[in-house]
C-alpha cells in the first residue's frame, strides 16, 4: 500500500500530509518514507498524519514533495511491506546499480528489458525510428494479460517460441487483467503462451505458465544452449527444459553452492557453458559441474574490485577458441582487465583491455566490442589500429630434476613460426632467465632476437640461439613489439647440462 507526500517535509516536522491516508492512519501503524521509518500516533486532519520521526533506529530526513510514502507496519490493513517481525521493508529504494539491459529477437522485432524495469517491444515494421513500446501497450499483438511490468532479464526460447522472463512480478488480480501485479519476486520465472508474447495468464488453452526456483535468494542469469536453458540463482544452477502440455516447462537444479560473478558472467559455447564465479571458473558440460583448473587465478581475483564486480561480462572470440571476462582490476572503477581461457588449447592468459561489450562474429565476419565509446573491429591484423603491440609468452620457473643441482644452459632452439605475418622481416626477442632457489630473483638473463629470413620454398628463421646462464631453474619469455608480426611458438629445445651442486 503506497500513496505520495503532499508537500515537502523537513527533518523536525511531525504532521505529515500525504496525498491519501486510507489504510496507514491507525495508531501505531509505520510508515516508510525513503529510508526513514515513522511511527503514525494519530489523524489530525483529512490526509494528516501525526508521527514520531526516526522510529526503530532510523534518521530523520528532509524529503520533497511527492516522495513515495509505504505502508511498512499495518494494524488494521495487513497490505503493509515487512513480511514478517524484524524483517526488512519489502521496498526498492534508490541504489547504484549501473543500468543493465537484456534483449531476445522475437522474429524479426526485439523483446527489451532493463533489469529491474519493465518490458518492451521493438517492432522492425514501424522502422528505425520508432522506439519500443511498452510489452503489454504493443498493437502488434492483441490478447494481453498478466503482462511482468517488473522483471530481471527476457529470453525467447528458441526452441519452442515461448518468451520467458526471470525475477518478474507475479499475475495480475484477474484473468482479464493486462498487467501483472507489479510485486517483483527474484525468483519467479513466468512464459508467455507459444507464439504469443503478450498472453501470460495460464489457461486450459494457451500454453503459459510460471515456476519458481527453489534455491538461492535472487535470480542472476539464464543462458540458452542447444537443449535447454540454464538459470542460475545466486548459490544454485538449474537446467529448465521445454516438455510440452501440460505444464509446458519443467525445472532441474543441477548444482548447489556455486557463485556467480555477475548478471553478465556466463556464456554457451556449444551445449557447454562457462561462468565466472566469485573466487574460481566453472563449466558446466555433459550433464556436471566443475570448477576449470586455472593457472593464473591468484593473479586476477588478488587484482580485483569486487565492489564493482557486476561490470564483469562475457564475450566468446570463436575464431581462436577463446573466452574473455572484462572486469575491474583494484586500481579503478572500471573495466581495464581480461582473463582469457582457450577451450581448444586449454590454456589461460590475461591482459590489459577496457571492453563494455562485446560480440562474437556471426552476421557480421569479425568480433566487435565497444570501449571509451568506440565500436571496434576486433581481430584485423596483428597490430593495435596501426601502432605496434606489446605481446608476450611466458612460462612459470622449470626446475632441472628435483632442483638440488645446478646446470647450464648454451644453445636453444627456438622453434617459432612467423606464418602470416604481413612484416617482411618478423621478429621475436627470446629470453632465458635464470635463478637458483624459488622465490629469489632472476640472477642472470640473456636475450636474443628469432627472426624470419625467408618464406620459401620453405620458412626459415633463427635456428638457434646462444646462451651462457646457470641456475637451479630457468624460465623463457617470447615477446614482440614490432609491426606486422603473428607468431607461434612450437617445441623449443634447450640444451643444458649438470654443473655441480653449489
Amino acid at each position: 500500500m503506497a500513496t505520495q507526500l503532499n508537500e515537502a517535509l523537513d527533518a523536525s516536522e511531525t504532521d505529515v500530509d500525504v496525498d491519501d491516508e486510507t489504510g496507514m492512519n491507525t495508531a501505531n501503524d509505520v510508515i516508510l518514507v525513503e529510508e526513514e521509518l515513522m511511527l503514525v500516533s494519530a489523524t489530525t486532519d483529512d490526509n494528516t498524519m501525526t508521527v514520531t520521526r526516526g522510529h526503530s533506529g532510523t534518521t530523520a530526513a528532509t524529503h520533497a514533495d511527492n516522495t513515495l510514502v509505504r505502508l511498512a507496519v499495518g494494524n488494521a490493513n495487513s497490505d503493509d511491506d515487512f513480511v514478517g517481525w524484524g524483517d526488512a521493508a519489502n521496498v526498492t529504494t534508490p541504489g547504484a546499480q549501473i543500468r543493465f539491459w537484456s534483449h531476445d529477437n522475437f522474429g524479426e522485432d526485439i523483446i527489451i528489458n532493463p533489469r529491474d524495469g519493465g518490458l518492451f517491444y521493438w517492432d522492425k515494421t514501424n522502422g528505425l525510428g520508432n522506439r519500443a513500446v511498452e510489452l503489454s501497450a504493443t498493437s502488434t499483438y492483441s490478447g494481453e494479460t498478466s503482462v511482468p511490468t517488473i522483471a530481471k532479464q527476457v529470453l525467447v526460447s528458441d526452441q519452442d517460441r515461448h518468451v520467458i522472463v526471470f525475477g518478474c512480478d507475479g499475475l495480475g488480480a484477474t484473468s482479464s487483467a493486462t498487467q501483472g501485479n507489479g510485486v517483483q519476486d527474484p525468483l519467479l520465472i513466468r512464459f508467455a503462451s507459444q507464439e504469443n508474447p503478450v498472453d501470460f495468464f495460464p489457461t486450459a488453452t494457451n500454453t503459459a505458465g510460471d515456476l519458481r526456483l527453489g534455491g538461492g535468494s535472487t535470480f542472476v542469469q539464464a543462458v540458452e544452449t542447444k537443449q535447454q536453458i540454464l538459470v542460475f540463482t545466486n548459490k544454485t544452477l538449474h537446467a529448465m527444459k521445454f516438455i510440452g502440455p501440460p505444464f509446458t516447462f519443467g525445472l532441474q537444479e543441477l548444482s548447489k553452492n556455486i557463485t556467480i560473478m555477475s548478471p553478465f558472467s556466463a556464456i554457451a559455447v556449444e551445449d557447454a557453458v562457462f561462468w565466472m564465479g566469485v573466487d574460481t571458473f566453472y563449466v558446466y558440460s555433459g550433464g556436471q559441474t566443475i570448477q576449470l583448473p586455472c593457472t593464473v587465478k591468484d593473479k586476477i581475483f588478488l587484482d580485483f574490485n569486487f565492489a564493482e564486480r557486476d561490470k564483469v561480462h562475457v564475450g566468446l572470440n570463436s575464431e581462436f577458441g577463446e573466452i574473455l571476462w572484462f572486469y575491474p582490476s583494484s586500481a579503478g572503477t572500471e573495466i581495464d582487465k581480461y582473463v582469457a581461457y582457450n577451450y581448444i588449447e586449454k590454456v589461460w592468459y590475461y591482459g590489459t583491455l577496457a571492453r563494455q561489450a562485446w560480440l562474437d562474429r556471426g552476421i557480421r565476419n569479425l568480433p566487435q566490442a565497444t570501449g571509451n565509446q568506440y565500436l571496434y573491429n576486433h581481430e584485423v591484423g596483428f597490430d593495435d589500429d596501426g601502432s605496434a603491440m606489446t605481446s608476450f609468452i611466458e612460462s612459470a620457473s622449470i626446475d632441472i630434476g628435483d632442483g638440488d643441482k645446478f646446470v647450464s644452459l648454451k644453445q636453444v632452439i627456438p622453434d617459432i613460426t612467423f606464418n602470416g605475418s604481413t612484416s617482411v622481416n618478423p621478429d621475436v626477442s627470446f629470453t632465458m632467465k635464470s635463478r637458483n632457489n624459488p622465490g629469489a630473483n632472476f640472477n642472470q638473463t640473456t636475450q636474443n632476437t628469432t627472426q624470419r629470413s625467408a618464406t620459401s620454398p620453405v620458412e626459415q628463421f633463427t635456428q638457434k640461439l646462444d646462451y651462457r646462464l646457470r641456475g637451479r631453474s630457468f624460465a623463457l619469455r617470447i615477446d614482440s613489439t614490432s609491426l606486422g608480426t603473428k607468431y607461434k611458438l612450437g617445441t623449443p629445445r634447450v640444451d643444458v647440462r649438470e654443473d655441480g651442486r653449489r
